[in-house]
């Protein structure tokens, strides 16, 4: 596919989010989960044709310092799960790690945001964890 029509579908998605895409994105935009920055429903392209085409995925959120694909999945991903699977293998060749979680389960949108803290790679979500258990420490 060509890069113009990539735009086009890309601005499609961006423009008709689902309603537990908006809630899950209300806690993830302007850095507010640890200061790490998603973005929403950008093509992320794993390869280019000789012929200048490009093959892309388009997932739900992406958060690029900590290569982090988020995947909400409605009903339509119970009948397509082979393709969903291949899919995050091909992202997952390319260094990226992959979360799903069911539209059902933003509910629990408390547990959905601690699943996605756990996949940070660096220290400071175990050392505020050692902080806050400290914290609440009181020999008496």
């Amino acid at each position: 596919m060509k890069y113009a029509e990539i735009k086009a579908i890309v601005q499609r998605l961006r423009n008709n989010l689902t309603s537990e895409e908006k809630i899950l994105w209300n806690k993830l935009r302007n850095r507010q989960l640890l200061g790490r920055k998603f973005v929403r429903q950008t093509a992320y392209i794993y390869e280019k044709s000789d012929k200048g085409d490009y093959y892309f995925f388009v997932p739900d959120f992406y958060c690029r310092e900590e290569k982090l694909v988020i995947e909400l999945d409605g009903k339509i991903h119970e009948y397509q799960k082979e393709r969903d699977y291949r899919r995050d293998e091909i992202l997952k060749q390319n260094g990226l790690k992959v979360l799903r979680f069911k539209n059902e389960e933003i509910a629990q949108i408390d547990t959905i945001l601690e699943r996605i803290k756990a996949e940070f790679s660096d220290q400071e979500m175990r050392f505020r964890n050692v902080k806050e258990k400290k914290m609440d420490y009181n020999p008496e």
